[in-house]
Protein backbone atom coordinates (compact mmCIF):
# COMPACT_ATOMS: atom_id res chain seq x y z
CA UNK A 1 0.00 0.00 0.00
CA UNK A 2 1.68 3.30 -0.91
CA UNK A 3 1.95 5.49 2.00
CA UNK A 4 -0.08 8.49 2.40
CA UNK A 5 3.43 10.51 3.73
CA UNK A 6 6.80 9.58 2.57
CA UNK A 7 9.46 11.59 3.22
CA UNK A 8 13.40 11.20 1.98
CA UNK A 9 16.42 12.39 2.84
CA UNK A 10 14.31 15.40 3.95
CA UNK A 11 17.15 18.46 5.23
CA UNK A 12 15.97 21.75 5.89
CA UNK A 13 17.49 24.20 9.03
CA UNK A 14 17.40 28.24 9.31
CA UNK A 15 20.37 29.79 7.60
CA UNK A 16 23.45 28.25 8.06
CA UNK A 17 22.46 26.51 10.37
CA UNK A 18 21.22 22.50 8.82
CA UNK A 19 18.72 21.00 11.45
CA UNK A 20 17.31 18.10 9.67
CA UNK A 21 20.17 16.28 7.75
CA UNK A 22 18.66 13.70 5.67
CA UNK A 23 15.09 12.38 7.64
CA UNK A 24 13.07 9.97 6.11
CA UNK A 25 9.77 8.44 7.58
CA UNK A 26 6.70 7.57 6.65
CA UNK A 27 2.95 7.85 7.52
CA UNK A 28 0.09 5.23 6.81
CA UNK A 29 -3.49 6.40 6.77
CA UNK A 30 -5.45 5.83 9.80
CA UNK A 31 -1.98 5.49 11.44
CA UNK A 32 -0.78 7.16 14.39
CA UNK A 33 2.82 7.47 14.16
CA UNK A 34 5.31 9.09 17.39
CA UNK A 35 7.73 11.41 16.42
CA UNK A 36 10.34 11.20 19.45
CA UNK A 37 13.33 13.47 20.90
CA UNK A 38 14.73 15.77 22.99
CA UNK A 39 14.52 19.55 22.78
CA UNK A 40 16.46 20.84 19.85
CA UNK A 41 16.66 16.56 17.69
CA UNK A 42 14.62 18.93 15.09
CA UNK A 43 11.35 17.45 15.74
CA UNK A 44 9.25 20.89 14.96
CA UNK A 45 11.63 21.86 12.05
CA UNK A 46 10.72 18.62 10.81
CA UNK A 47 7.09 19.44 11.03
CA UNK A 48 7.59 23.19 9.31
CA UNK A 49 9.68 21.63 6.64
CA UNK A 50 6.42 19.54 5.71
CA UNK A 51 4.80 22.64 5.34
CA UNK A 52 6.70 24.31 2.99
CA UNK A 53 7.15 27.02 6.36
CA UNK A 54 11.39 26.93 5.97
CA UNK A 55 13.34 25.84 3.21
CA UNK A 56 14.23 22.25 3.03
CA UNK A 57 15.44 19.62 0.32
CA UNK A 58 15.20 15.86 -0.50
CA UNK A 59 11.55 14.19 -1.45
CA UNK A 60 8.43 15.03 0.26
CA UNK A 61 5.34 12.93 -1.27
CA UNK A 62 1.48 13.14 -0.61
CA UNK A 63 0.11 10.22 -2.25
CA UNK A 64 3.05 9.46 -4.07
CA UNK A 65 3.13 13.35 -5.83
CA UNK A 66 6.16 15.39 -5.20
CA UNK A 67 5.83 18.05 -3.07
CA UNK A 68 8.82 19.33 -1.82
CA UNK A 69 8.94 22.62 -4.03
CA UNK A 70 4.47 23.05 -3.55
CA UNK A 71 3.97 26.40 -1.16
CA UNK A 72 2.17 26.24 2.51
CA UNK A 73 -1.51 26.72 0.87
CA UNK A 74 -0.94 24.54 -1.94
CA UNK A 75 -0.21 21.84 1.01
CA UNK A 76 -3.00 22.67 2.83
CA UNK A 77 -5.35 22.10 0.00
CA UNK A 78 -4.24 18.85 -0.81
CA UNK A 79 -4.39 17.50 2.79
CA UNK A 80 -2.29 18.30 5.12
CA UNK A 81 -2.77 20.56 8.51
CA UNK A 82 -0.43 21.53 10.91
CA UNK A 83 -0.76 21.95 14.67
CA UNK A 84 2.10 24.09 16.12
CA UNK A 85 3.32 24.15 19.51
CA UNK A 86 2.14 27.25 20.20
CA UNK A 87 -1.50 26.50 19.40
CA UNK A 88 -2.05 30.03 17.85
CA UNK A 89 -5.86 30.56 17.95
CA UNK A 90 -7.36 33.79 16.98
CA UNK A 91 -7.53 35.52 20.84
CA UNK A 92 -9.96 38.30 19.97
CA UNK A 93 -11.98 36.16 17.59
CA UNK A 94 -14.66 33.66 18.87
CA UNK A 95 -14.85 29.52 18.60
CA UNK A 96 -17.03 30.43 15.59
CA UNK A 97 -14.74 32.53 13.58
CA UNK A 98 -12.00 30.63 14.28
CA UNK A 99 -13.65 27.46 13.28
CA UNK A 100 -15.11 29.32 10.26
CA UNK A 101 -11.58 30.26 8.98
CA UNK A 102 -10.47 26.83 9.05
CA UNK A 103 -12.70 25.58 6.55
CA UNK A 104 -12.52 25.04 2.56
CA UNK A 105 -14.03 27.44 0.33
CA UNK A 106 -17.64 25.97 -0.34
CA UNK A 107 -17.88 24.36 2.84
CA UNK A 108 -20.36 25.04 5.27
CA UNK A 109 -19.88 25.17 9.05
CA UNK A 110 -22.76 22.94 9.85
CA UNK A 111 -21.70 20.79 7.78
CA UNK A 112 -18.14 20.13 8.57
CA UNK A 113 -18.54 21.02 12.07
CA UNK A 114 -21.35 20.57 13.95
CA UNK A 115 -20.66 16.38 13.54
CA UNK A 116 -17.08 17.49 15.23
CA UNK A 117 -18.17 19.84 17.97
CA UNK A 118 -20.62 16.92 19.27
CA UNK A 119 -17.69 15.12 20.21
CA UNK A 120 -16.43 18.30 22.08
CA UNK A 121 -19.17 19.48 24.00
CA UNK A 122 -17.29 22.39 25.97
CA UNK A 123 -16.34 23.83 22.38
CA UNK A 124 -19.69 23.05 21.47
CA UNK A 125 -21.11 25.35 24.26
CA UNK A 126 -18.75 28.33 23.76
CA UNK A 127 -18.92 29.09 20.14
CA UNK A 128 -19.65 32.62 20.84
CA UNK A 129 -17.14 32.83 23.30
CA UNK A 130 -13.63 35.12 21.90
CA UNK A 131 -10.96 31.99 21.93
CA UNK A 132 -8.41 34.66 23.98
CA UNK A 133 -10.85 33.54 27.27
CA UNK A 134 -10.68 29.68 26.63
CA UNK A 135 -8.64 27.53 29.30
CA UNK A 136 -5.48 26.35 27.89
CA UNK A 137 -7.06 22.63 27.12
CA UNK A 138 -10.17 24.15 24.77
CA UNK A 139 -7.66 26.74 23.06
CA UNK A 140 -6.02 23.07 22.29
CA UNK A 141 -8.86 21.69 21.10
CA UNK A 142 -9.82 24.78 18.95
CA UNK A 143 -6.33 24.66 17.00
CA UNK A 144 -6.75 20.83 16.34
CA UNK A 145 -10.73 21.64 15.41
CA UNK A 146 -9.94 24.14 13.07
CA UNK A 147 -7.21 22.38 11.47
CA UNK A 148 -9.53 19.38 10.94
CA UNK A 149 -12.36 22.10 10.11
CA UNK A 150 -9.96 22.02 6.52
CA UNK A 151 -11.27 18.22 5.64
CA UNK A 152 -7.46 16.94 5.57
CA UNK A 153 -5.83 13.43 5.02
CA UNK A 154 -2.61 14.19 7.13
CA UNK A 155 -2.70 15.84 10.60
CA UNK A 156 0.74 17.04 11.57
CA UNK A 157 0.55 17.77 15.75
CA UNK A 158 3.36 19.92 17.64
CA UNK A 159 3.44 18.79 21.33
CA UNK A 160 -0.35 18.72 21.78
CA UNK A 161 -0.66 17.72 25.30
CA UNK A 162 2.07 19.91 26.46
CA UNK A 163 1.17 21.74 29.98
CA UNK A 164 -2.15 20.84 30.26
CA UNK A 165 -4.33 19.15 32.95
CA UNK A 166 -4.24 15.08 32.91
CA UNK A 167 -7.80 14.97 32.03
CA UNK A 168 -7.70 17.19 29.11
CA UNK A 169 -4.32 14.77 27.73
CA UNK A 170 -7.06 11.78 28.15
CA UNK A 171 -9.67 13.24 25.98
CA UNK A 172 -7.31 14.72 23.56
CA UNK A 173 -5.59 11.08 23.20
CA UNK A 174 -9.25 9.35 22.74
CA UNK A 175 -10.09 11.51 20.24
CA UNK A 176 -6.75 11.25 18.10
CA UNK A 177 -7.67 7.27 18.32
CA UNK A 178 -11.10 8.18 16.86
CA UNK A 179 -10.09 10.49 14.12
CA UNK A 180 -7.48 7.83 13.24
CA UNK A 181 -10.04 4.94 12.99
CA UNK A 182 -11.88 6.99 10.89
CA UNK A 183 -8.84 7.03 8.60
CA UNK A 184 -7.06 10.10 9.14
CA UNK A 185 -3.11 9.78 9.48
CA UNK A 186 -1.53 11.68 12.46
CA UNK A 187 2.14 12.66 12.97
CA UNK A 188 2.29 13.47 16.55
CA UNK A 189 5.42 15.24 17.87
CA UNK A 190 5.50 14.50 21.94
CA UNK A 191 7.62 14.39 24.56
CA UNK A 192 5.92 12.35 26.73
CA UNK A 193 6.42 9.26 26.37
CA UNK A 194 3.54 7.31 27.77
CA UNK A 195 1.12 9.07 25.40
CA UNK A 196 3.14 8.66 22.35
CA UNK A 197 3.28 4.91 22.81
CA UNK A 198 0.36 3.85 24.01
CA UNK A 199 -1.45 6.14 21.03
CA UNK A 200 0.75 5.13 18.24
CA UNK A 201 1.75 1.80 16.10
CA UNK A 202 5.16 2.97 14.88
CA UNK A 203 7.86 5.28 16.40
CA UNK A 204 10.63 7.48 14.72
CA UNK A 205 13.27 8.67 17.53
CA UNK A 206 15.14 12.04 16.16
CA UNK A 207 18.80 12.96 17.71
CA UNK A 208 20.75 15.12 16.58
CA UNK A 209 18.25 16.07 13.15
CA UNK A 210 18.38 12.78 11.93
CA UNK A 211 16.35 9.31 12.85
CA UNK A 212 18.20 7.43 15.28
CA UNK A 213 15.37 4.76 15.56
CA UNK A 214 12.71 3.25 13.74
CA UNK A 215 10.06 0.52 15.18
CA UNK A 216 6.98 -0.24 17.19
CA UNK A 217 5.98 0.92 20.69
CA UNK A 218 6.88 -2.10 22.36
CA UNK A 219 10.72 -2.38 20.57
CA UNK A 220 11.36 1.13 21.88
CA UNK A 221 10.06 0.29 25.39
CA UNK A 222 12.49 -2.83 25.51
CA UNK A 223 15.27 -0.48 24.13
CA UNK A 224 16.19 1.29 27.15
CA UNK A 225 19.84 2.30 26.46
CA UNK A 226 18.27 3.92 23.65
CA UNK A 227 15.48 5.80 25.38
CA UNK A 228 18.29 6.47 28.10
CA UNK A 229 20.56 8.17 24.93
CA UNK A 230 18.15 9.86 22.94
CA UNK A 231 15.60 11.10 25.62
CA UNK A 232 17.57 11.10 29.05
CA UNK A 233 15.48 8.02 29.80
Amino acid sequence: MMPLLAIDNLRAGYGDAEVLRGVGLEVNRGEIVALLGRNGAGRSTLAKALMGIVERTGSVRIDGAETSHWRTDVLARHGLAYVAETRDVFPTLTVRQNLLLGLRAGRAFDEVCAPMLATLPALARRLDTRAGVLSGGEQQMLAIARALAGEPELLILDEPTEGLAPSVVTQIAAWLEALAAEGLGVLLIEQKLSIALRLATRVYLMGRGKIAFTGSPSELADRQETLRHWLEW
